[in-house]
């Protein structure tokens, strides 16, 4: 299905041109500049996407001092980990584990505002169509806006480690562009802790959707739907079988077309759905077995607790720059590209090969979904009703020329890593 599509640095000048700061407020001048022309607003979205790559690479804002954005978000790694473990570390000493994989930044600017209930008015010309809960960011979609996701490993215990905003902004004043930091935002920004991270938060927010660094669209692929490249057998027919509601069906959820208004496709639908990936014994937090990590209803999200339709969804990721990763999934229990692609074709057929078996031999299917939640599992093909021991809806050499096509969706940049 398609979304709509929006140009992230056209919506950064909206949103500040013409911006007045509310009266009777107590946030210093500066913060929030009064009305702008467009040419100033371009002028200062620059300036603080410059802010935000500078405050994005500097380890001084974490805790221990060691830890930037970008050591989990690797600009040579798509803005993804570089390391296959399932969760990072970190906190004041960095001996704190995560709970969930990272996900890459990039192509992350057209993401719609979370809402429960997503009515697309792409989807075929039918607007009646309940697409489900449906955009946001990070894994449960409980941030609507880079500056609200970049809150999170600020003051995430297991991430960056500080414990409030002025820890944050005690670094703010010793880092090498505090002076550029207060000309964006106020001569005794500063002085104000609450305003200082707010907006710290939004240059980082801001930087995050520039265009070159965050959505290049320079893949091969993007050159072929451009009419500049040329695509393999072999990946041409991965492709196929990509699109094909009876095979993979992968697009469904991962469009693969251009949007109606000829923006090159985001490999995502920003759907949350439930697919159970096994458990992953390389969490710690799972050596606990009353611990689950249920995505939309909860542990980290928390408005939608006991919300048990919810339980088990998380968001769907984009598939640009998918073959880079070396861990898949929200809790990172697959390695490799290929074990990822064969989970979706053979997860109902042959249970048995990708989860563990119960003390009487039988497989303990869903290990990481409480039986209660299995109504939420998604049953769309490649799924679809298949039962163990029945015929997977990919063979191995399908699975392959899948795999194949997704090599195309590397960015130029990245070619090599």
């Amino acid at each position: 299905m398609g979304r709509r599509r929006n140009h992230a640095i056209a919506i950064a000048v909206a949103s500040i041109v013409g911006f007045t700061a509310p009266a009777n407020t107590a946030e210093p001048a500066g913060v929030h500049p009064g009305p702008m022309t467009r040419a100033e607003a371009y002028e200062r979205a620059d300036a603080l996407t410059a802010l935000g790559r500078q405050m994005f690479f500097d380890p001084s804002l974490s805790a221990s001092g060691k830890q930037a954005c970008s050591s989990c978000h690797d600009p040579n790694h798509a803005f993804g980990p570089a390391s296959a473990m399932p969760v990072e570390m970190g906190g004041p000493k960095l001996d704190q584990p995560g709970v969930r994989a990272v996900p890459s930044l990039r192509y992350l600017q057209a993401a719609p505002a979370f809402t429960e209930h997503f009515y697309d008015s792409e989807d075929e010309g039918d607007e009646s169509v309940d697409n489900g809960p449906t955009g946001g960011l990070t894994w449960d979609g409980r941030a609507d806006h880079g500056k609200d996701q970049a809150r999170i490993p600020l003051l995430s215990s297991f991430e960056m480690g500080n414990k409030d905003a002025a820890q944050v902004v005690a670094s703010l004043r010793k880092a090498p562009y505090a002076d550029a930091f207060k000309a964006a935002f106020g001569a005794d920004v500063l002085d104000h802790p609450q305003d200082a991270f707010d907006a710290a938060v939004e240059a980082l927010g801001t930087f995050e959707q520039s265009s070159t660094d965050f959505y290049p669209y320079s893949s091969r692929y993007d050159a072929f739907l451009a009419g500049k490249a040329r695509l393999s057998g072999q990946e041409l027919h991965g492709r196929m079988l990509f699109e094909d509601e009876g095979k993979g069906n992968c697009a469904s959820c991962h469009p693969s077309e251009p949007a109606n208004d000829g923006e090159p496709p985001q490999f995502t639908d920003y759907g949350l759905i439930a697919i159970a990936v096994p458990r992953n014994a390389a969490i710690p937090a799972n050596a606990d077995p009353d611990y689950v990590d249920l995505g939309l209803c909860g542990p980290l999200r928390t408005d939608f607790k006991g919300r048990n339709e919810y339980c088990g969804l998380f968001k769907t990721p984009t598939l640009r720059n998918v073959a880079l990763r070396k861990s898949f999934f929200h809790n990172g229990y697959f390695h490799t590209l290929r074990e990822a692609v064969a989970f979706y074709a053979s997860r109902d057929t042959d249970p048995g090969r990708w989860y563990p078996k119960n003390a009487d031999g039988t497989v303990n299917k869903f290990d990481d979904l409480p039986k209660a939640y299995w109504p939420n599992l998604n049953t769309d093909p490649p799924f679809n009703g298949r039962k163990p021991g029945g015929k997977p809806a990919l063979t191995d050499a399908e699975i392959d020329d899948i795999v194949v096509f997704l090599g195309t969706l590397t960015d130029a940049d990245q070619a090599g890593q």
